[in-house]
């Protein structure tokens, strides 16, 4: 969430950059109701603080008293006693309703960040060019003649939104989740596996709830009291891994990545640029993650980027990167990149990757911190994330891009040594 400490000391650079995101009314009435709740909780904790030490210095009176035979005073009267609680309850409550109206407000967009949706979202690297396709089949008529995908079963199985994928299609899917492992660690990425049923705690750390709650799937409270839900994203699990601890500043930056299928409420697009397994409830993705030192974050995110243009770059597709206006990408992230592979079946670009800088915003919510050698005072890390890939993404960009007039499909030279071949034929 925001530090509060910046919206006391300068309340108007606040609001000028939520209205990236948010209308300026609404921004103002929530400003104005967090700093009435502050006000509130501050007045309350001086007034809680005055009693505390008032009590501390009759009991030592009646301590001297005592020692020294003379009549102590008698001690405060019952109702003096419930007196606190009740102010230590109204502060329980206050801290409660300043924290929830905090926790829905968005990140500060970086100055570089445009106000504005998709229109203002502004190109900012292409690679090759598209490719030249005769008659061009989409990848959900190639994945079928060519058996890699099998829609029908996979609905049967798990109802609209699921897919199957078979024989070389499975293998390709499992190439390309092994490959980008592979280019991970090379990149000097620890491998992680979490659970894929992760608390509500990490959720809310991640910026995903309260906002977002109703997303992702649930585990009903008999199931699970504490609250659980299948992960939507790795991200969700990396960051949740380190809530409410203090990283060694030596081995900032901690860089880590996570292979997980991801699940999601939203439901698969029956528009042509939506189709298949461009999106669903399910698909396989590995996540880069890092925690850096705040004067480390600018760099982080250009290398991070980097790395993920350069692992499309290797499977050969032509793509461009994209800096997304402010009311385009996620709430939690100061700044993000996409990276969007061509999809000749409609004319457009799809994200395969969003690269996302977020500050110290999932830091506080998570208290994630690190110390600086021989201080006393922690600060909150800088979090930045990166899909490195979405498998169900590359997957049909593949096929589109590398099909040929007989309507075979080449395989990226990086994966045929995995497949065992070095093109896809339609089965007979």
């Amino acid at each position: 969430m925001l530090d509060m400490e910046l919206i006391r000391k300068d309340r108007e650079a606040v609001a000028t950059a939520l209205a990236k995101r948010l209308d300026p009314a609404e921004v103002n009435r929530a400003l104005d109701e967090i700093q009435r709740l502050d006000q509130e909780r501050r007045a309350l904790i001086t007034e809680i603080d005055a009693e505390r030490q008032r009590r501390k210095a009759e009991a030592r009176a009646y301590a001297e008293a005592k020692r020294s035979g003379a009549t102590p005073e008698p001690a405060a009267p019952e109702a003096e006693r419930k007196q606190l609680a009740e102010l230590e309850s109204q502060l329980d409550e206050v801290q409660s309703r300043l924290r929830g109206t905090m926790s829905e407000l968005p990140n500060l967009p970086a100055d570089d960040v445009v106000a504005g949706g998709k229109e203002a979202n502004r190109v900012v690297r292409t690679f090759g060019e598209p490719p030249a396709v005769e008659k061009v089949r989409d990848h959900v008529e190639l994945s079928r003649a060519l058996g890699l995908v099998d829609h029908e079963r996979g609905v049967k199985l798990g109802g609209s939104g699921f897919w199957m994928y078979t024989g070389l299609g499975a293998r390709l899917e499992w190439a390309l989740v092994n490959w980008l492992i592979e280019q991970n660690i090379e990149a000097g990425y620890e491998f992680l596996l979490p659970p894929h049923l992760l608390l509500d705690s990490a959720g809310f750390a991640a910026g995903q709830f309260p906002k977002f709650y109703d997303d992702v799937y649930h585990l009903d409270k008999q199931s699970a009291p504490r609250g659980q839900f299948l992960l939507p994203t790795a991200e969700t699990a990396i960051l949740g891994a380190f809530q409410d601890e203090i990283l060694e500043t030596a081995k900032l930056p901690l860089k880590a990545f996570a292979y997980t299928p991801c699940y999601r409420r939203e439901a698969a697009g029956s528009h042509s640029d939506e189709r298949g397994t461009v999106r669903g409830h399910q698909f396989n993705k590995v996540e880069i993650f890092q925690f850096t030192l705040p004067e480390q974050a600018g760099a982080a995110l250009e290398a991070m980027v980097g790395h993920v243009e350069g692992l499309v770059e290797k499977l050969g597709l032509h793509f461009q990167t994209s800096l997304l206006a402010a009311g385009d990408s996620s709430a939690a992230m100061k700044k993000t990149l996409d990276v969007e592979v061509w999809m000749p079946s409609t004319g457009k670009y799809k994200e395969v990757s969003s690269v996302s800088w977020g500050g110290d915003y999932q830091a506080r919510r998570a208290a994630i911190r690190y110390r600086e050698p021989g201080g006393k005072q922690t600060r909150f890390v800088h979090t930045l994330n990166g899909s490195a890939l979405a498998t169900s993404r590359l997957f049909p960009a593949i096929l589109e891009q590398f099909q040929q007039p007989d309507g075979s499909v080449v395989v990226p030279e990086v994966l045929r040594d995995k497949l065992g071949t070095d093109r896809l034929t339609p089965v007979r």
